[in-house]
């Protein structure tokens, strides 16, 4: 069980419309939402990997702490939630590092998983992975082995592999269900919104039984915030993809939380791959 742990603002699809100076200017609602998802892991007894973006470690560390202090995995998901795309390897570098000595410094314990923004790390960019690998990460958790829009590297394992030009660092794709000859998603985020539950129920558990993998899921504080401010001027893809279902998310994830069996990713990957986990989860 996994939460990338940012704002509404911060998503990849509001980049056009959002300008990221005023980012300071708009109200954040990220803090009083984790702060949900943390009540709702404890009551359902549910411990959970955190990719927590930079910007919010610094403007919110006491909710790093919270974190991990409920037991809970901390790990990064780079400062400014921009696409590996986007950046040379030298920005990728300075942002993935900044965030990662942020994040140990707030919570005093080592940070081992790296998630990239919008799953940016596919067959153009897998440069980023030994970067990952010279900063300390144990793990990655940044490919989507789809076809999509924004994202994917439909070629790519669809479970957890080490990565050519590596030594120790595991790429830990997020979760799809095989059919015919193509990959789909099942790991959450915006499908888990968009499908009846009962799908994404149905795709998880063949995972489980055909595969004898464990699933990936992922999901966002603000997909839990159907109040949350509404962004003007967006396009209408954007607009069905973020705002579609928010009022249904809660339920689900609660049913999701019941139907499996769910941990941190340190324990249920790093322990089966020769890596120690870390102390702070």
């Amino acid at each position: 069980m996994t939460v990338d742990v940012e704002d509404y603002f911060h998503v990849s699809a509001f980049a056009p419309y959002v300008e990221r100076h005023t980012w300071d200017r708009l109200p954040c609602r990220v803090e009083r939402n984790t702060e949900r998802i943390l009540d709702i892991f404890a009551y359902r007894q549910v411990r959970a990997t955190f990719f927590v973006l930079g910007w919010v470690a610094e403007r919110y560390p006491s909710l790093v702490r919270r974190i991990v202090d409920a037991g809970h995995e901390l790990a990064c998901h780079g400062y400014s939630h921009i696409r590996v795309t986007e950046q040379t390897p030298d920005q990728f570098r300075e942002d993935a590092g900044r965030a990662k000595a942020l994040l140990e410094d707030i919570a005093g314990c080592p940070v081992l998983g790296y998630r990239a923004a919008t799953y940016s790390i596919g067959a153009k960019t897998l440069w980023a992975l030994p970067i990952l690998e010279e900063l300390g990460f144990r793990y990655s958790s940044s490919i989507y082995p789809v076809r999509h829009d924004l994202y994917g590297m439909p070629e790519a394992p669809r479970f957890a592999f080490r990565p050519m030009g590596t030594r120790s660092l595991l790429e830990i794709p997020i979760t799809t269900v095989r059919w015919g000859k193509r990959n789909y998603p099942c790991g959450g985020g915006g499908y888990f919104r968009l499908l009846p539950y009962q799908v994404s129920r149905w795709a998880m558990a063949r995972v489980n039984r055909s595969d004898g993998q464990a699933c990936i899921f992922y999901f966002h504080p603000w997909e839990l915030d159907p109040d949350q401010p509404r962004q003007r001027g967006i396009g209408l893809k954007a607009r069905f993809r973020h705002y579609f279902n928010l009022s249904r998310m809660e339920r689900r994830l609660q049913r999701l939380l019941s139907d499996f069996q769910w941990d941190t990713m340190a324990k249920v990957f790093l322990a089966h791959h020769d890596t120690s986990p870390s102390d702070c989860q």
